[in-house]
């Protein structure tokens, strides 16, 4: 057990903070608008999203770099620019769309305007980002992981008829419709998420820096039981992630979509339509789950982008450094919260887009895979340790039905 608790870290971070708002209102959706059907999504995405982020975990480990600064040895100045740039993009969306559902949450449970918590979470997260070591950071997030329990607990409040969820759960229901592939799309978006791979190389190469490997020659290579407890780390935040995902999917199904509910946007009308539903005790425990789980995925999506920046360009870096010696990576980070800030007030509702830009992660995260893939397997780039076959295989799968999925969502 003491084994098991000193190995988690990045990886079960990394897996929680996958379920942020946005992913929230795209199970939500998923769950309101096709029922239980899509069940079947989560313990296929598990062994998937766990094989990914072991690859990645395993480039930040061996190389002691994160993911853009290994893609600038191996691939054009130009398409590593596109791909920094639209995750950029895709995560100043994500933190206006988080920002929006945990103060929509936080006006439910208290009744105070919600453009008030926006701006008051934005300062709160933005401060500790950076006024807080790397460490203190990690043992904080940590412990907001404990909010997901609230999703799985709200489904048994709910109730369901647990025969018809087994069914749907392991016999997969294939999509006919132009919708339901674009709501998987969305879900393989939101799950195989981009700003998780680079989050996760990165994390690796801050774990080695706080354990005093500074330099990058201290930090290559890994021993196999390094690898053995990050392996066992990612695996159990994958785990989490797809199961809060499956309860989000299963109680808005057998709520929502049960009772006629279909057209949802946001996660605060998922939790607003609970109440009458399943109770105030079900509807509360969601809605507090958005707000803690709001507080983890921020700071990885600014941070991602930060780090996947400041790579590219030779920036310094680093959540343990202090702002006067790492400007431009801090200043990224307080101005795609800024942006994510000001689009809550444009009049300009980031939430609705949300969907759409699961779907456009979506279709980004194979081609980043490919690059990734090639990474993994390069034994000299690698220190002699690339990926073990089986995993390379698994995220090459991955990578051909992310790509399916893509494409069937355009020609159906």
């Amino acid at each position: 057990m003491r084994l098991l608790l000193k190995s988690l870290g990045p990886g079960i971070i990394t897996g929680a903070a996958d379920d942020d708002p946005s992913g929230i209102a795209t199970y939500s959706v998923a769950g309101a608008q096709f029922g239980t059907k899509l069940l079947w999504t989560a313990p296929l995405t598990w062994p998937l999203m766990t094989a990914v982020q072991i690859m990645c975990a395993r480039i930040g480990m061996v190389t002691g770099q994160g993911l853009a600064a290994n893609f600038k040895t191996r691939f054009p100045s130009w398409l590593l620019g596109v791909f920094v740039m639209a995750l950029l993009v895709a995560n100043t969306i994500n933190i206006a769309a988080d920002l929006a559902g945990m103060a929509d949450a936080a006006e439910m449970l208290s009744g105070v305007n919600s453009h008030w918590f926006v701006v008051l979470f934005a300062i709160m997260i933005t401060w500790a980002t950076v006024r807080l070591q790397y460490r203190q950071i990690a043992n904080v997030l940590k412990w907001l992981v404990l909010v997901l329990l609230a999703y799985p607990i709200t489904a048994f409040v709910v109730g369901a008829d647990w025969g018809q969820v087994l069914r749907d759960t392991l016999v997969p229901s294939m999509p006919r419709t132009r919708g339901e592939w674009s709501t998987v799309v969305a879900i393989l978006g939101t799950t195989i998420s981009p700003y998780l791979f680079f989050w996760q190389a990165s994390e690796e190469v801050e774990e080695e820096k706080a354990a005093g490997q500074s330099t990058l020659v201290q930090r290559r290579g890994a021993t196999l039981k390094e690898l053995d407890m990050r392996n066992i780390d990612v695996g159990i935040g994958a785990f989490f992630s797809n199961m809060v995902m499956f309860f989000i999917i299963l109680t808005t199904a057998i709520t929502l979509n049960r009772h006629g509910i279909t057209h949802i946007e946001t996660s605060r009308q998922a939790a607003e339509a609970l109440r009458p539903l399943a109770g105030k005790f079900a509807a509360t425990l969601f809605t507090a789950g958005i707000v803690g789980v709001g507080f983890l995925a921020i700071p990885t999506l600014a941070g991602s982008a930060a780090y996947a920046f400041a790579e590219t360009f030779g920036w310094r870096q680093g959540l343990d450094k202090q702002l006067k010696r790492a400007r431009a990576f801090y200043a990224l980070i307080l101005l795609s919260t800024a942006v994510g800030v000001g689009l809550n007030f444009a009049g300009i509702n980031p939430v609705k887009a949300l969907y759409w830009t699961a779907v456009i992660n979506g279709l980004l995260a194979p081609f980043l895979l490919v690059a990734i893939l090639f990474i993994a397997s390069d034994k000299k780039l690698m220190q002699g340790q690339p990926s073990p076959r089986l995993g390379w295989t698994v995220v090459a799968i991955t990578t051909v039905a992310m790509f399916a999925a893509g494409i069937a969502m355009f020609v159906v």
